[in-house]
């Protein structure tokens, strides 16, 4: 079963059990794919979905950031479900152990030295993860693996 078919059937359980803030999630995923089939007279993969999602995350976690800085826990709290809804679609991501190890085995590929080279870490450690990975937890724990000690 395909993604798009996964969310399809799911529209139609959240239907069925009255689940108003999944369905409308839901709602905007596949009103967000069909925008992407029609713009670009395509039918999407599953690939290309999983695009969709991540940036359908990113938005809602800016928002839920400024949400919070403006004071508006209410509107924040609704982007916190939005954004539970859509992580139950994307592919488990690395463990934390994992993503140490592989940071370890970038930068000594590399040859950083130090904060400056973070660049060549990352261009070393992005195409080896897979999608789902929070690719901000990577670059934070690159950063720390290149401090100065």
């Amino acid at each position: 079963m395909s993604l798009k078919e996964q969310l399809t059937d799911d529209m139609k359980t959240a239907m069925r059990a009255k689940e108003a803030g999944k369905l409308g999630t839901i709602r905007l995923i596949l009103a967000e794919i069909k925008r992407k089939e029609v713009d670009e007279r395509i039918d999407v993969s599953d690939e290309q979905v999983l695009v969709i999602l991540e940036k359908m995350i990113k938005q809602r976690k800016d928002s839920i950031t400024q949400f919070e800085a403006g004071g508006r826990a209410d509107l924040a709290d609704i982007e916190k479900a939005e954004l539970a809804v859509l992580a139950t679609y994307m592919p488990a991501g690395l463990s934390e152990a994992e993503i140490v190890a592989a940071v370890a085995e970038a930068v000594a590929a590399s040859g950083a030295a130090g904060p400056q080279d973070m660049g060549k870490v990352m261009a070393i450690i992005k195409p080896k993860m897979p999608k789902g990975t929070d690719m901000g937890v990577v670059s934070a724990m690159i950063k720390q693996a290149l401090a100065p000690a």
